[in-house]
């Protein structure tokens, strides 16, 4: 299960919540696994597989971590003097367990480019960030029949929380995009559902066409798809037209989300 079920009297919390690391290890050579705790995961306020939670970070190694007090966590962080305002980033929640108070987050490694990877290769058990519940948006229709997953490293929490959530007789297809073999990880799959590891070998991320044109040469199942695409945004945008006019799949029936830019990295 991805997710415990919380209490039902429990009141869901939608401001930042301050957790701390109690593990971290490596998935892959570019995939690190954080868990933290906290008094109030229990309440995160958990909707599905690609449960967006906002990451809140501090501004600077050294620097104590601020945290917006309310649902109103912008305008708070605003009203911050600027060297303590902390650092925001989106992430997914690949498992939450409400009754441990326990949250995985898992993080694409790319150096020290960026301020979340360059915590994630640091984090250590108890170091402090704030997390938020934001929303998700996987939501498969009454009717569907399959389902095609598809997206690269910053997808994979959602695909495969999503796969491991699927009932047993559930159909579907999910291709995703890594560098190499060695960054496959393990994945719990219903006898249903075909997971397909794409590598894109030398190629830098974002700027391989493996996954489109893997895409072109598969057979889809007849009846009515449900199709979830998410990561690099070229790739994404590629992937939905290939799939509303090269396959005829009706656009409210496929979700696509650009996780990231090439050109921002």
């Amino acid at each position: 299960m991805t997710v415990d079920a919380m209490p039902v009297e429990a009141t869901l919390i939608r401001r930042p919540m301050l957790v701390e690391v109690v593990a971290s290890r490596l998935l892959t050579p570019h995939l690190r696994r954080i868990t933290v705790t906290g008094a109030e995961l229990d309440r995160f306020a958990y909707e599905g597989p690609d449960q967006l939670a906002r990451i809140f970070l501090a501004p600077a190694p050294g620097v104590e971590l601020h945290l917006p007090d309310s649902e109103q966590w912008w305008p708070g962080i605003q009203a911050m003097p600027a060297e303590l305002q902390p650092v925001v980033r989106n992430y997914t929640v690949r498992r939450l367990d409400a009754g441990r108070r326990e949250m995985d987050i898992d993080f694409v490694l790319h150096g020290d480019g960026g301020p979340a990877s360059a915590w994630a290769r640091r984090a250590a058990p108890g170091d402090r960030i704030g997390v938020l519940s934001d929303g998700a948006d996987y939501a498969p229709p009454a009717d569907t029949e399959w389902q095609l997953l598809v997206g690269d490293e910053t997808a994979l929490p959602a695909i495969t929380a999503a796969i491991e959530a699927l009932p047993p007789e559930a159909r579907a297809i999910a291709l995703i995009e890594v560098g190499s073999a060695e960054d496959e990880i393990e994945v719990r799959t219903p006898v249903g559902v075909t997971l397909t590891w794409l590598h894109r070998g030398g190629t830098p991320a974002g700027g391989s066409d493996v996954v489109i044109r893997t895409l072109r040469e598969l057979a889809l199942p007849a009846g009515t798809p449900y199709a979830f695409v998410a990561g690099e945004s070229t790739m994404v945008t590629t992937v939905r037209r290939h799939l509303c006019t090269e396959r005829g799949i009706a656009k409210e029936r496929i979700y696509f989300a650009g996780y990231w830019k090439v050109s921002a990295h």
